[in-house]
């Protein structure tokens, strides 16, 4: 048995429920290389594990969550206690998904050590499956560290944005032969070292492709090629919560105007004084 949490709607507590074992695992995961494509969404908060998780395979707490959740400018200010608090509450509101957490940065690159240190933390004070971090040759004796001291790596290879100031911006990476080759040797780099996934980030489409083809472990694209072996969102930008979103996002709602549409009409009414009615109070016995 494992336990997930259900949310009271009436009080939003968050009660201990046990659920049979039916979470994924990573073996599971890996061994769907070729065959069933793996959906992955991005999640932050232990409500949206819920609703996200009878229908992914891995949900990612995402380092996005700097900018989605918290309102900062880019990845680079996000820290350990965020990603931690986050990654538990998804892990407790699900119960099916594989769960991987971000490293922030600055929490890995210094040294495998380093690394180990922050990844250690994350898995015991989680709970969750795995890590992933960005980079490519330059991290796989870090992914060959953490990876054989038990905790599974999930690889970030094309547009790294914890790397932005070095990538000049966010546009899609390998356009020229040289930054292919590289984008190529950093994914086999990674998948050599012994990370179990990889994400393969705003890359030109052929690239995703090839690296498809030419690494043992699945391959996740987001803004890549409809080749690799699954696919992965930001939840905020897929559900149309932002007015921008880059050209690989497709809207599968426009959340953002149904909630504002919502909040207009609770205004309206409180204004009004025609909330709350009778059914919303309390009458003396």
């Amino acid at each position: 048995m494992s336990t997930t949490f259900t949310l009271d709607t009436s009080t939003s507590r968050a009660h201990p429920t046990p659920a049979p074992m039916k979470r994924l695992t990573v073996p599971a995961i890996g061994k769907r290389k070729g065959g069933e494509p793996i959906v992955m969404l991005t999640a932050y908060t232990a409500r949206m594990a819920q609703l996200l998780d009878p229908h992914c395979d891995v949900l990612l707490v995402g380092d996005s969550l700097g900018q989605v959740i918290y309102g900062l400018p880019s990845t680079l200010q996000v820290t350990l206690d965020m990603m931690c608090a986050h990654g538990a509450a998804v892990v407790r509101g699900s119960y099916h998904s594989v769960v991987i957490i971000d490293m922030p940065f600055g929490s890995y690159e210094q040294s495998p050590e380093q690394a180990f240190a922050s990844a250690s933390r994350i898995m015991a004070e989680t709970g969750a499956a795995g890590v992933k971090l960005e980079g490519g040759e330059a991290m796989a004796p870090t992914v060959a560290f953490l990876s054989q001291r038990g905790i599974p790596v999930c690889g970030h290879v094309g547009l790294t944005p914890q790397a932005v100031n070095a990538l000049g911006g966010y546009g899609a990476r390998g356009r020229s032969p040289e930054e292919e080759a590289k984008i190529l040797r950093d994914a086999k780099a990674i998948a050599d070292a012994g990370a179990f996934l990889l994400v393969i980030e705003g890359v030109v489409e052929p690239i995703a492709a090839a690296i498809t083809k030419a690494v043992a472990c699945p391959t996740i694209g987001i803004g890549a090629s409809v080749d690799c072996d699954g696919q992965v969102l930001v939840i905020d930008d897929m559900l149309g919560m932002f007015e921008r979103t880059a050209r690989f996002v497709k809207r599968y709602d426009d959340l953002a105007a149904r909630i504002a549409s919502a909040a207009e009409s609770y205004a309206a009414e409180v204004r009004s004084r025609s909330f709350p009615t009778a059914a919303e109070t309390y009458a003396p016995k």
